[in-house]
């Protein structure tokens, strides 16, 4: 399969550290390396992990009337909201090709402008990569202990192995790392679909449907409002948008926009028919004390099925269905993680950064998120709440309101500014991040 992004191992940056915005134009690519087919794919293995190991424990948590809500708004609300954020990249004008999202935004909002949304954008992408590191820890000692029956191992032992394995995938070059992540994705769909219906006839509906609303009618508004930051973590894939785009922007040119859309729609609709079918079935077959025997064990959904159900088909496949969507989400997020940290190391340390090599640079990020991921899996702090806060602030903010505004003020993206669904985007944005804020308060 052919993948999405050149190894930037291969490529040498030699910019003027006071001008970041040209970076890209030195490695403008003659033609894109990506199909369709290979993006998409890439798009839904970034998003599906969080969305199938996550969002059944948290959204079946408000019970069913929020979660019928979601299912229906799931679609406009990945869609547009993508769409929206990859436009800013995607519609850029043709003298603008061959740069990032950050390199776009700093280009237009200027050096402080563009420096604060880079710093919003690291703090977007990395901890989520924080989240898989821990998620992974947490599964692989759930499968040693409960499927394979051997001992606990020293969680510092264990956490240096599993996130030490996924950063040296990714850093050995985009190529392998892009063609891994794209193969376990296909087993991912077909198994995320037999698992789904595989628990059909543990499902019950009756109880679920009946679930008790300890103040009615408010208590269901409550559930559907704070069920949004949920979905916007669960399908964000905004990671892995600007470099799509940027891919797409040598074959396509003027097109490039139209495009990167029309692949948007097809992610979107596979993320929400395969994972929303997945977190039904999970929920119904899960019930309420499930949910919150797997949420105080801070496991996967999947994990907690495994060492309940008996199942020799759950007791081995649901860890191995678990591995493949944090490793495939993992390369995703590590993709912006990247974009993002090398941008603010040119920034903060333009001479060092520009001294050494950009494999050095490269090997000096993958350090760095190494041992942060590394620190905050043995630490094992609570994954529903670190959600929460990413997608209902950072990732909302950067996918939601930034781009809608740069429309709106900067001529080269007229032709968006009158979208009539930039008020939704951005009407939305403004309620997520004021339901995640009043949340915490």
């Amino acid at each position: 399969m052919s993948t999405p992004i050149h190894d930037p191992a291969n490529t040498e940056k030699t910019d003027n550290p006071s001008s970041p915005d040209d970076n890209s134009q030195q490695t403008q690519k003659a033609e894109t390396t990506g199909s369709t087919l290979s993006w998409v794919i890439t798009l839904f293995g970034t998003a599906v992990g969080a969305g199938i190991l996550f969002l059944p424990l948290n959204a079946g948590s408000f019970g069913f009337w929020p979660l019928v809500f979601a299912t229906v708004f799931i679609f406009p609300l990945v869609y547009f909201s993508h769409r929206t954020y990859a436009r800013i990249v995607s519609g850029a004008p043709k003298e603008q090709h061959g740069k990032d999202v950050l390199e776009l935004v700093r280009h237009y909002l200027g050096r402080n402008g563009g420096l604060f949304i880079a710093i919003l954008y690291w703090l977007a992408i990395v901890p989520t990569v924080l989240i898989y590191g821990i998620s992974i820890t947490n599964v692989v000692d759930s499968f040693i202990v409960n499927q394979l029956g051997g001992p606990s191992i020293n969680r510092w032992v264990l956490s240096i192995v599993c996130v030490g394995i996924m950063t040296g995938l990714f850093a050995i070059g985009r190529k392998p790392m892009l063609w891994l992540a794209q193969i376990l994705v296909y087993p991912l769909i077909i198994t995320l679909a037999a698992t789904s219906f595989y628990l059909i006839p543990k499902w019950d509906i009756q109880s679920f449907i009946h679930f008790e609303y300890e103040d009615g009618g408010l208590s269901i508004l409550k559930g559907i409002l704070l069920i949004l930051p949920v979905l916007v973590f669960s399908f964000s894939h905004m990671a892995a948008l600007s470099q799509f785009s940027v891919d797409m922007q040598p074959t396509y040119g003027d097109k490039t926009e139209k495009h990167v859309s029309r692949t948007e729609v097809y992610t979107a609709a596979l993320l929400v028919v395969f994972t929303m079918f997945f977190v039904w079935s999970c929920v119904l077959a899960l019930g309420a004390d499930g949910m919150k025997e797997a949420t105080e064990q801070n496991i996967p959904v999947l994990s907690y099925f495994a060492n309940i159900t008996g199942s020799q088909f759950m007791a081995y496949m649901a860890p191995v269905i678990t591995m493949c969507a944090i490793i495939s989400s993992y390369f995703g997020h590590m993709l912006g993680s990247e974009e993002g940290t090398e941008y603010l190391l040119r920034i903060a340390v333009p001479r060092l950064a520009n001294k050494v090599s950009r494999r050095t640079l490269l090997n000096i990020i993958y350090i760095i998120v190494f041992t942060a991921t590394t620190l905050v899996s043995v630490y094992n702090p609570s994954i529903v709440d670190m959600i929460s806060v990413v997608g209902g602030i950072f990732v909302a903010f950067l996918v939601y309101l930034l781009p809608v505004y740069m429309f709106k003020k900067f001529d080269d993206y007229s032709q968006f500014k009158d979208d009539i669904w930039n008020y939704f985007v951005f009407g939305m944005g403004l309620v997520i991040m004021a339901v995640t804020v009043w949340n915490l308060i």
